[in-house]
């Protein structure tokens, strides 16, 4: 009982930001005692930071359920597109896996359907997912650990990345504006994406549908006849056509594709 209350005030943080000890003992009808001895947990565990007689949510339980709602979020939508790039993998090549939300999908149907490959990520959790994975040859990036992406980003990850040349690169998109461009709301993000993209003659792009139409403030680069897009079958007909138009090698995956 006590760790369901716990998880059930971990959301009502997440939810309200902030909260007072008394509304909260009141909200799960427990007395002042109990929250507090909850709140004492919670707080040694790092999900909580307490003052004053407030309890928030703690900044990196945020980013932890932050990255986990990205996950979670589109999720058939992201597996059906992962399903699909997967049979672009070839055997034994060089593959670059960038940190997005959808291309850890891929490393997840990597796992369960293994083939021999060289993998470099700055994925922290694409890394984990492949660590034991049978034929990967597995090499994660150094650089300064950006929590929100659970990635490796900065100078030293650009650095590493200058003298190698990879068979294929697969980058996710924070969002895809009208006119094609691949946009990103962190700008290291956004520098090693970019320079990722310069290191293979062959870049696809995984986006579910959701992420068209919009904009974020870091350019990472613009979709042309040299990228493949990967999104979703929930991609309207009009968008298709605009980014089509403009060469953008267009792939929409009907959902329900499963690998």
């Amino acid at each position: 009982m006590s760790n369901d209350r716990i998880k059930a005030i971990r959301d009502y943080l997440f939810r309200n930001g902030t909260a007072r000890v008394q509304d909260l003992a009141a909200a799960f009808n427990v007395s002042m005692p109990t929250i507090r001895r909850d709140l004492t947990e919670m707080e040694a565990a790092g999900t909580i930071a307490r003052e004053h007689g407030f309890a928030r949510i703690a900044q990196t339980a945020l980013q932890e359920v932050a990255f986990g709602q990205r996950e979670g979020s589109q999720i058939d939508a992201k597996r059906a597109i992962a399903a699909e790039c997967l049979r672009d993998l070839t055997p034994g090549s060089s593959v670059f896996l960038d940190a997005g939300t959808t291309v850890l999908q891929l490393a997840r149907a990597l796992r369960l359907s293994p083939r021999p490959l060289i993998v470099f990520t700055n994925g922290i959790v694409v890394a984990s997912e492949l660590s034991q994975v049978a034929g990967v040859e597995l090499n994660l990036l150094g650089g300064r650990v950006r929590a929100e992406n659970m990635s490796m980003v900065g100078a030293l990850a650009e650095s590493m990345i200058a003298g190698l040349w990879f068979d294929h690169v697969v980058l996710g998109a924070s969002a895809v504006s009208d006119d094609g461009w691949i946009t990103s709301y962190d700008a290291d993000e956004a520098q090693l994406n970019a320079r990722m993209a310069e290191r293979s003659g062959q870049v696809t792009v995984l986006a579910d549908s959701s992420k068209f139409g919009c904009r974020q403030t870091y350019s990472v680069m613009k979709l042309n006849g040299k990228q493949r897009l990967l999104t979703d079958d929930g991609l309207s007909a009009s968008q298709r056509e605009r980014l089509s138009a403009q060469g953008c090698r267009v792939t929409a995956v009907p959902l329900g594709v499963q690998v």
